[in-house]
Formats: C-alpha cells, sequence, structure tokens
C-alpha cells in the first residue's frame, strides 16, 4: 500500500491551510461539511492522525471516527430531517477511494430522495455556512 500524503487535502484542512465548515471537533476527529454534497448535510468525519485509510488506521482512531460518525448521523437526521442516513466509507483507488486520508461520509436521505452523484456540484457557501451551523448547534446541546 503507498505511504501517507501528509500534502493531501483533508491533511491542509486540518491544518488551517485550506477552508472548511467546521461541524464538530475533538482531540482525535475532525468532521466538516462536503462542499459537493450527496445531500444536505453530507459531512465528512476524519482522524487528525496521519492514516491513508481503514487499512493502516489505529484501532483507537478508527473507534473516535466510528463514535463521531454515530453522534453526527443523529444530529443530522434531527437537524435535515432525515428519515435514514447512508454511512460511506472507500479504501485504495479500487475501493472508490478519491482523497487518501481516511474518512467516513454521513449523508441524511430521505425517501424517494435521490443522492446527488458524486462530486458533482458544488453547493452555495451561504447555504454550507447555514448547514454547518445548525449542525454544530445540534452537536453543541
Amino acid at each position: 500500500m503507498p505511504a501517507y500524503d501528509p500534502q493531501n487535502v483533508f491533511a491542509k484542512i486540518l491544518r488551517g491551510e485550506l477552508p472548511s465548515y467546521k461541524v464538530y471537533e475533538t482531540d482525535k476527529v475532525f468532521a466538516f461539511l462536503d462542499i459537493m454534497p450527496r445531500a444536505p448535510g453530507h459531512t465528512l468525519v476524519i482522524p487528525k492522525a496521519p492514516a491513508r485509510n481503514l487499512l493502516d488506521a489505529e484501532p483507537g482512531d478508527l473507534a473516535a471516527v466510528a463514535e463521531a460518525a454515530q453522534k453526527i448521523a443523529k444530529a443530522a437526521m434531527q437537524v435535515f430531517g432525515a428519515e435514514g442516513v447512508t454511512i460511506q466509507q472507500f479504501n485504495e483507488s479500487a475501493g472508490g477511494q478519491v482523497v487518501f486520508h481516511l474518512h467516513v461520509h454521513v449523508i441524511p436521505r430521505k425517501i424517494g430522495v435521490p443522492m446527488k452523484p458524486p462530486a458533482s456540484e458544488k453547493e452555495k457557501p451561504d447555504v454550507l455556512a447555514d448547514h454547518a451551523a445548525k449542525l454544530a448547534a445540534a452537536l453543541r446541546s
């Protein structure tokens, strides 16, 4: 397996070199909105520790990501009036991974509303800021 690249886009977000719409943070994880969401509230949960994907992540970091994904899923269902949630996680190119820093997609879903295709449409910044603020507030309560 190739080595972790510290210049990947999520590592740059963690270092503050690129902006993000943060919704949740602990000492082990960082969660932010996908700028090309497949549904409103589509959130990415990443470990702060360098990990290319699930295959090389430390178990404690992986557990922290899973715990945060569950917490975010519950809050996102409430905030976005979702009836379910899709959780996605990809490993290596053959598995569909595009950004090589471990991440979990948390996507709130409604019956009868299909997800947008991946990376198909950038959401407006004001919409993302509003969604991030609402989700972050729900996660604090």
